[in-house]
C-alpha cells in the first residue's frame, strides 16, 4: 500500500512585499518540491507562490480551494491526491498562519483523523505578534476572531470581554473587517472602562504603515489613528 503523502502548512506574508524579510528559507525550499495546494484563496496563493518561487510554472501546479464555505465532502476531497496517490500537499493561508483563524483547520483536522502527517512551518502570524507588541499578558489570553455586525450585539460582547478581562486577568484578543474598523474604535471608546488599556495593532511587519500602541482607552479620546480598510488586531487588558 502506498503511503500518505505529507501536509505543509505555509505560512504568508501580512503585509505585502515583505516575504524576503518575513518567510524563511525553509518555506522556500518546501514550496519548491510542492505541485498540490490547498488553499483559501486561489488569486492571492497562485500570486504569493510566484512571489517566493519565481522559477516555479504556475500553471503546471494544482491549487484546490477550500474556504470558510467549503462542505466537509469538499475539505475531505482535498486530502484525496494525499491520501491516496501520497502526494505531498502545501495549505495556504489568505494572510499569515494557516490553521489559525483560518478554513484550513478543517483540513489540519481531517487530515488527523486519516494519520496523514502534518508539518507546520514558523511564520508570521497577526494575533501572537499584536500580543507581543502589546505589553498585556502573554500567560493568559484568549482570541475571539470576529466581533458581531449587529451594533447592540457587538457592545455586548464588548462588555462581556471586559469582564471576562478582569475576572480570569486575561488578554481579550479579536478583529474587525478592515472598512469597520473606526466604527469599532468609536465603539470601544464608548463602551469600555476609561482605565482599560487598548492595543491598536496595525499593518502589522509592514515596513512603512505599521502601527501598534497601547494607552488606557481615556487616553485615547481624540487621538485615535485612521485605520479604515487597513488590516488590524485589536487586544484589551487591564
Amino acid at each position: 500500500m502506498k503511503n500518505t503523502g505529507t501536509l505543509y502548512l505555509i505560512p504568508t506574508i501580512l503585509a505585502d512585499n515583505t516575504q524576503d524579510e518575513v518567510i524563511s528559507p525553509q518555506v522556500k525550499e518546501t514550496v519548491q518540491h510542492l505541485t498540490y495546494f490547498i488553499v483559501e484563496n486561489l488569486r492571492t496563493a497562485r500570486r504569493y507562490v510566484k512571489s517566493i518561487c519565481p522559477e516555479l510554472v504556475i500553471d503546471q501546479l494544482t491549487f484546490v480551494q477550500i474556504d470558510k464555505d467549503a462542505t466537509p465532502a469538499q475539505v475531505q476531497a482535498s486530502l484525496n491526491p494525499t491520501l491516496e496517490q501520497g502526494k505531498d500537499a502545501g495549505i495556504i493561508s489568505e494572510a499569515g498562519c494557516p490553521g489559525v483563524a483560518d478554513p484550513g483547520a478543517e483540513v489540519v483536522k481531517y487530515a488527523h483523523q486519516k494519520s496523514i502527517k502534518v508539518v507546520p512551518f514558523a511564520g508570521p502570524s497577526a494575533i501572537l505578534l499584536s500580543l507581543m507588541a502589546s505589553g498585556f499578558s502573554g500567560q493568559q489570553f484568549c482570541f475571539h476572531g470576529y466581533l458581531p455586525i449587529e451594533k447592540r450585539d457587538r457592545l455586548q460582547a464588548l462588555r462581556q470581554l471586559e469582564k471576562e478581562m478582569q475576572q480570569r486577568n486575561q488578554t481579550q484578543i479579536f478583529m474587525e473587517t478592515p472598512y469597520r474598523n473606526n466604527k469599532l474604535l468609536e465603539d470601544l471608546l464608548s463602551t469600555l472602562h476609561p482605565e482599560t488599556k487598548l492595543c491598536i495593532a496595525a499593518n502589522i511587519t509592514s515596513p512603512e504603515h505599521e502601527f501598534i500602541q497601547t494607552k488606557s482607552i481615556n487616553q485615547w479620546r481624540g487621538k485615535l489613528p485612521d485605520i479604515h480598510k487597513q488590516p488590524a488586531v485589536f487586544l484589551i487588558y487591564k
